[in-house]
């Protein structure tokens, strides 16, 4: 790892051995910044590795050698060192003076017990069949549609439930943390005063009502997904949880139907899949809410976003696996006017969310 030793005029006198260093904050020419784009498997496949491994959640407060990492997760100490070198250089882990090494703010990320945990993000964005896709981007652009049903001979859903039974199992658990994660941040953003109730459409497992109902007690809720999905409903929605006396949960597809008429609707995450999907959804909306109505759609963008790289990443990951894709500000907003929706102000839920405020005429 390349470093930068202080100077005598600068350096402390009795520096200690355990403190923390960072590669050399140097801007590389276009050449270089190249070849370590084209490489760019290897961070990816090194953070998988480091997730797998448990390295994160070995890692104490204080600074640990590869020996010592090695032996609490299983792996040679030569390896592991030479994989916690290359994770540094991302600042994902520090190496000491002393050869030690030590947490970051990204490191901590990837321990299991992190409030804020990219764990299983991690390991979903990088799971194998992502390493059997990715090189048939090409195909995918020439096409226009996925490249998945002829590599695995089914569509992306039915491989995961039928064939590949652990990266379903990482798939839902990094699901749930994503929509746990941003819950939150809806909930403080989303102003319901007016609001008596409220629907999340599509809602996966909830977690985004939950967090309004616990902000709002006086606000009911209604739950609207697939019945497989809402079965699994979170456990402060069902029955003996301490907000259901305030919620149903409605087992549906809202592309077919909306049954019933709320305040408020959300929809959060599920305009990405085609067109045709996007299009039956507001519509079914726009046919159940009584004029007046707000519809709050939460969308990534892969425009006018502070998350560029991570959205447009998606995006092609999108394109890949079911031959659907992120928004821009504007495809958003003309495919709700279509539908009859009268938008009014945009904003930022988070670094990689927007939220559009919406009203049924």
């Amino acid at each position: 790892m390349t470093t930068v030793s202080p100077t005598p005029e600068t350096a402390p006198a009795t520096a200690p051995l355990d403190t923390p260093r960072t590669p050399a904050a140097q801007t590389p020419p276009p050449s270089m910044r190249l070849r370590e784009l084209v490489f760019g498997a290897a961070c990816a496949a090194a953070v998988r590795a480091a997730a797998r491994l448990g390295v994160a959640d070995a890692l104490g407060e204080t600074p640990s050698s590869a020996a010592e990492l090695a032996l609490v997760v299983d792996a040679e100490p030569e390896p592991l060192r030479r994989l916690l070198r290359a994770l540094t250089c991302y600042g994902i882990f520090s190496e000491t003076e002393d050869g030690k090494f030590a947490h970051t703010e990204m490191s901590r990320l990837l321990r299991e017990d992190d409030p804020h945990s990219l764990r299983y993000i991690s390991l979903w964005c990088t799971e194998p069949w992502t390493w059997e896709v990715w090189p048939k981007l090409e195909d995918a652009v020439r096409s226009g549609t996925s490249v998945f049903p002829e590599t695995f001979g089914k569509g992306f859903f039915d491989y995961l439930h039928q064939d590949a039974g652990e990266s379903a199992q990482v798939f839902n658990r990094a699901m749930t943390t994503s929509s746990v994660q941003s819950a939150r941040d809806v909930a403080e953003l989303l102003d319901l005063t007016g609001v008596s109730s409220v629907a999340d459409i599509g809602g996966g497992q909830g977690h985004v009502l939950a967090s309004l109902l616990e902000k709002h007690p006086s606000v009911h809720g209604t739950l609207l997904d697939l019945p497989g999905v809402v079965a699994r409903a979170d456990a402060r929605l069902r029955d003996g949880g301490p907000l259901a006396d305030r919620v149903r949960i409605v087992p549906g597809d809202c592309r077919e139907d909306i049954p019933f008429e709320v305040d408020l609707y959300i929809i959060k995450n599920i305009l990405e899949w085609d067109d045709e999907s996007t299009r039956r959804t507001l519509a079914n909306v726009v046919a159940a809410a009584r004029p007046g109505a707000r519809v709050v759609i939460i969308e990534n963008l892969v425009d006018d976003t502070p998350s560029m790289r991570f959205t447009t990443a998606m995006d092609l990951l999108l394109l890949l696996n079911v031959g659907g894709a992120k928004h821009t500000r504007e495809s958003l907003v003309t495919r709700m006017s279509d539908a009859g929706l009268r938008v009014g102000e945009i904003h930022p839920v988070n670094a990689y969310l927007h939220a559009f405020e919406c009203v049924v005429p």
